[in-house]
């Protein structure tokens, strides 16, 4: 099997819930999404996705993740799609870094290789551990009255985690403010239920420290990505209590050892695109599993194919280890195609179908925007 054609689509998505504010006064109203398709001289079809936050979450934004393709595609042309690892060093070769553009190749290529075998990709990366994923929402930050209604809300739709975006600048309410946005998420609560308190590096150590100190006692969380850089969160982690979780700092293999190396965390986010695409997503999966840390298997945001390669993974991920999973089709108001897998009793299952399981409409994506 020897690829022999790649499309290259551009994909705008709208956010479902209007205006997304993250830490730092960041506000997103939509996404945009760079989808990829490989065909093989077989005449089977492979699709990958890669969708940035946007051009100030992290160093990554859709058209340097085009660009990116644009880079790599010539040199993909006439090699074996299964051979994830000689494709991603292909990649490598082509170009350095840009892991948002090498994750929709890497997805596509998992895809034609679960497709080839008849297999679906969870099984291809370790096998499924049969168990429902629990499902995490995303709550932006606001009024804490209303933070408090969107994860009711979220909790009567069957999620059973929450990540609650904190980050207010001083000038807005500032740790006052975030103290009180996290008390009132939590204040109902319910068993089994798990949150996430997510700065998205928009913390200084001081502001985290003096938010923690207003909080009242007794509520279980953990702090995700709270500063922005390796310093200051090692810091921070020396003098603060709460369990830490690294997200946006966790891109690379060296970063996972950088990690370990310093006790920095006691768990990560998982971002699938973030990471590169699930080839290396499984090597950090197995490192922390290795070291004791638990995963959050998510990605930055996404449409369908990004929901099937986040539940692909987190079905590989021991049920100990494994926090949650998001289902970005939540955020976002476009779907890339049809994927059998609903929220049901607090999480989700991905399907036995072949591959990704997702069948691409491809009247959403229209034209390509390049084909090699």
């Amino acid at each position: 099997m020897k690829i022999n054609k790649i499309e290259l689509f551009d994909l705008h998505l709208p956010y479902s819930g209007g205006t997304y504010e993250l830490s730092g006064g960041r506000i997103y109203t939509g996404f945009d999404s760079v989808v990829v398709c490989l065909t093989t001289d077989t005449g089977l079809e492979g699709w990958g996705e890669s969708t940035p936050f946007g051009p100030n979450y992290i160093a990554a934004h859709a058209r340097g993740a085009r660009a990116g393709v644009e880079e790599i595609a010539p040199y993909l042309i006439g090699r074996d799609p299964r051979e994830v690892d000689r494709i991603n060093d292909a990649m490598d070769m082509a170009l350095t870094g840009h892991n948002h553009a090498k994750s929709a190749i890497d997805l596509a290529c998992w895809d034609l290789f679960g497709k080839s075998i008849d297999l679906p990709v969870y099984t291809l990366l370790g096998g499924t551990t049969g168990n429902r994923l629990p499902v995490i929402s995303s709550i932006y930050a606001g009024s804490p009255e209303d933070m408090r209604a969107r994860v009711a809300e979220h909790r009567a739709m069957g999620y059973l985690g929450h990540s609650v975006k904190i980050g207010a600048l001083d000038r807005d309410g500032g740790p006052a403010l975030d103290a009180e946005r996290i008390a009132a998420c939590l204040a109902d609560r319910k068993p089994g239920e798990y949150f996430i308190v997510d700065a998205n590096g928009g913390l200084l150590p001081e502001a985290a420290l003096r938010m923690l100190r207003m909080l009242p006692g007794g509520l279980d969380f953990v702090l995700e990505a709270p500063c922005a850089t390796w310093r200051e969160t090692i810091s921070l982690r020396r003098r603060c209590q709460v369990p830490i979780i690294v997200d946006e700092l966790a891109q690379d293999d060296d970063d996972i050892a950088m990690i370990l190396a310093e006790d920095a965390a006691d768990g990560i986010g998982l971002k699938i695109s973030k990471a590169g695409g699930l080839t290396r997503a499984r090597r950090h999966r197995d490192i922390c599993r290795a070291a004791g840390l638990t995963i959050s298997v998510q990605d930055t945001v996404g449409s369908t194919l990004s929901a099937a390669s986040i539940f692909h993974m987190g079905a590989t991920v021991p049920e100990q280890h494994l926090r949650c999973v998001l289902d970005p089709r939540d955020m976002v108001t476009v779907p890339t195609g049809t994927f059998d897998a609903p929220i049901k009793d607090g999480g989700v299952i991905p399907p036995s179908n072949p591959g990704l399981g997702v069948t691409i409409d491809r009247e959403v994506l229209g034209k390509a925007a390049n084909v090699w």
